[in-house]
């Protein structure tokens, strides 16, 4: 047997063997993989678990945040219909800034009985529904919450409802809150919701997580969605949408929680797997996941180093360590998530309508796996660390190493050799 031979079946076999233990995201990511080809057939046990997982995040695993402690999430069912968190009660009102001069011939009042109901925002789903791949993250959270299919509709097509005339330079959009907590909301630029670069999708008002209606409990059962940008931008339980003439920024994670709201998405490394022991000489298997931010994304890399050596001088992008380059996974066979099939819908934005694969990957403002075999190592104890290499070629943290803009610091954890 040749050397190479020797390498391909104890990487193909230690790979096999962690991303099936892992299961979720990280099995669906090896059911796809080169390596998984050569050994599927000779492994029904291995087809069997690959079957059951998905690259997108079930229901059951969705994590979220309050931060406009509005309680929603909780709140009994005959409450949700009072207050309008169900289909049936929903309504979404659309008005100008009574503060400043905007012009807009039919706002969508609710005062005046004229607010969007769900049966209105299902007709303009028959035409203008969307459908895209996106992740979301806060922009404080070092571990995405979920890997989500979105569907909903544009936010312009609800806008263009009221006949705007002039005098709007940005949108206020705002959530569901009890008596006596003030709303939850954020902004955007008018351009920024009524225009979209070529390839790229729209600000949506979004009803649907992976083919499912949006629950309340996860933000329903309707939420904003914009794309690009962190979780906080995209508010849960929207039921106001305001047009304004002023030209500053109102978002209430920037006043309340002092982040940059702005913020678009940073590309950026997380292990899945690293694991904490490991017996001399024997390679390690590592899996993790790649936020693929503004910035794309051109390779993965890791590094292993000895505790008991000093650690070497470093700038801001850790550019003396012995780095190595890692393989980033190809799309999943399965995309999971509860899909029928595990198959994404065929109008899918980022899917090549002819082939059914992802016009391109990894897919802008999602994640990637990835996976390397570290080499054997002797006793001891070692500092496991992965990063990103951007598509401008900038390594991870930078270009913007900052805190508040969202989390770019490399991981660093701990394996012992005994």
């Amino acid at each position: 047997m040749t050397n190479f031979e020797t390498w391909f079946r104890e990487h193909s076999e230690l790979s096999r063997r962690y991303f099936f233990q892992l299961g979720g995201v990280a099995a669906a990511a090896w059911s796809a993989s080169p390596l998984a080809a050569a050994d599927r057939a000779a492994d029904p046990r291995l087809q069997e678990a690959i079957a059951q997982l998905g690259y997108l995040t079930p229901p059951e695993r969705v994590n979220f945040l309050d931060k406009g402690k509005s309680g929603a999430a909780k709140l009994p069912p005959e409450t949700l219909r009072e207050v309008g968190l169900i289909p049936e009660t929903w309504s979404l009102e659309v008005v100008p800034d009574p503060a400043s001069d905007c012009l807009v011939e039919q706002p969508l009042s609710r005062a005046a009985g004229k607010a969007l109901d769900w049966n209105g925002l299902m007709k303009l789903a028959e035409t203008h529904a969307v459908r895209f791949l996106h992740v979301c993250v806060c922009t404080n959270g070092v571990d995405p919450f979920h890997m989500t299919l979105w569907e909903g509709v544009p936010l312009r097509e609800v806008i263009w409802l009221t006949r705007p005339k002039g005098n709007i330079r940005r949108v206020y959009y705002q959530s569901y809150h009890p008596e006596n907590v003030p709303s939850f909301q954020g902004s955007l630029p008018l351009g920024q919701v009524l225009e979209t670069p070529p390839g790229q999708s729209p600000v949506i008002l979004a009803y649907k997580m992976n083919g499912q209606l949006m629950p309340a409990a996860h933000g329903g059962p309707v939420r904003m969605v914009v794309p690009g940008t962190y979780g906080s931008h995209s508010v849960k339980w929207v039921q106001r949408v305001v047009l304004t003439d002023d030209y500053r920024a109102n978002d209430s994670d920037a006043a309340e929680f002092n982040n940059d709201a702005e913020s678009a998405l940073k590309t950026r490394a997380r292990f899945i797997n690293a694991p904490k022991e490991a017996a001399p000489n024997t390679p390690v298997a590592l899996t993790g996941m790649a936020q693929i931010g503004i910035s794309g994304l051109a390779k993965v890399q890791y590094c292993v180093h000895s505790q008991k050596d000093p650690w070497p001088a470093e700038g801001p992008d850790w550019s003396k360590v012995e780095w190595k380059d890692a393989a980033v996974l190809p799309p999943p066979a399965d995309w999971g998530g509860g899909l029928p099939g595990g198959k994404l819908p065929a109008d899918t934005s980022q899917m090549d309508p002819k082939t059914g694969k992802p016009s391109q990957w990894p897919i802008p403002f999602t994640i990637a796996h990835w996976a390397a075999l570290a080499p054997g190592m002797l006793a001891g104890s070692y500092d496991l660390c992965c990063r990103t290499i951007d598509g401008n070629g900038i390594a991870q943290p930078m270009p913007r190493p900052f805190l508040r803009t969202g989390v770019t610091a490399i991981q660093r954890v701990t394996l012992a050799v005994t």
